[in-house]
């Protein structure tokens, strides 16, 4: 795994009320596969560090899989194309409340997704995984599994798994 980009940005005064840091919450890790589909887990994360006065961090898993038994790697986004993603996640958690928030862009095999986030969340530390459960038909889930559910094995912290938008759901081929 490697750490391609990391940025420390804090979030516009949005008028957040900062808590009395009674909650253990307050270091809460969003993976962000893409912004519209971790918009419904960076809303519910951006209103549990408006009311602990926590900080975001939005973590996206670049994968990369040889093509061929060689030592190169093939990333089907380029550098580039992973930063947007995160900076579009970041204009959705300002909109969302506000915090104070950190980027970081993951290379990892296509296999080692839930992995990479996992290591992430505990090399932070993070007290929370905030992600979004995407809707799967139930044989896919049975036979591949999902991300989520291999970082809520793998994971040293409490996950929160959000559903999806209803609209989301709606609008996603089967």
């Amino acid at each position: 795994m490697l750490t391609i980009d990391e940025l420390e940005k804090a979030g516009p005064g949005t008028g957040a009320h900062p808590g009395d840091g009674s909650s253990s919450f307050r270091r809460i890790l969003v993976p962000v596969h893409s912004p519209g589909e971790s918009g419904p887990a960076l809303a519910v994360a951006a209103r549990i560090c408006g009311t602990t006065g926590g900080v975001l961090r939005l973590v996206h898993v670049r994968t990369c899989d040889p093509p061929l038994p060689i030592s190169g790697r093939f990333y089907l986004e380029t550098a580039g194309e992973a930063a947007a993603v995160l900076e579009e996640a970041m204009l959705t958690a300002w909109a969302c409340g506000g915090p104070r928030a950190s980027t970081l862009v993951v290379s990892a095999r296509h296999g080692d997704v839930a992995v990479a986030i996992a290591s992430q969340a505990a090399a932070w530390p993070a007290d929370l995984i905030v992600l979004t459960r995407r809707p799967r038909p139930a044989i896919t889930r049975l036979i591949l599994g999902s991300v989520a559910d291999q970082v809520m094995r793998k994971a040293s912290c409490p996950v929160l798994a959000i559903p999806a938008r209803q609209d989301d759901r709606k609008h996603r081929p089967t």
